[in-house]
């Protein structure tokens, strides 16, 4: 059978539409991120918005916001406010930016052991006494 858009989704196939489990769901549902619909007939029923919401947070973890920031960021969609939506996301660039020169970081001092490594064949390792410190 076929579904259309308007017909309701069921918990699973809801959490299936937005490419998380069920658990997650409830999840999201106790931090109050999602509603908990009503149930009508024993069965919670989900819509195209619920799906929408589910998306928008899902896109929004992928992106490294926290959870907290993600419920701020929903109250902004509703409201319309750019000014907070690109002060949070300047934040979150400016946190973003600060993990990459932490990584390059460690990559750089990962490859200067790792050619002292190679250069020498006598005594201990310098990657493992450098993690031994």
């Amino acid at each position: 059978m076929v579904r259309s858009q308007e017909d309701p989704l069921t918990i699973g196939e809801f959490a299936a539409a937005g490419g998380v489990g069920v658990e997650t769901v409830r999840f999201y549902q106790r931090r109050t991120l999602l509603r908990t619909p009503p149930r009508g007939g024993g069965i919670r029923h989900y819509g195209d918005e619920d799906v929408r919401r589910l998306r928008f947070i899902r896109h929004a973890q992928a992106a490294g916001f926290t959870l907290e920031q993600i419920r701020e960021l929903l109250e902004l969609d509703a409201g319309h406010d750019r000014a907070r939506a690109r002060a949070l996301a300047n934040a979150r660039i400016g946190a973003l930016e600060a993990k990459i020169a932490e990584l390059a970081r460690a990559r750089d001092s990962l490859r200067r052991l790792a050619a002292e490594c190679g250069e020498e064949s006598a005594g201990p390792c310098p990657i493992l006494a450098a993690f031994d410190d």
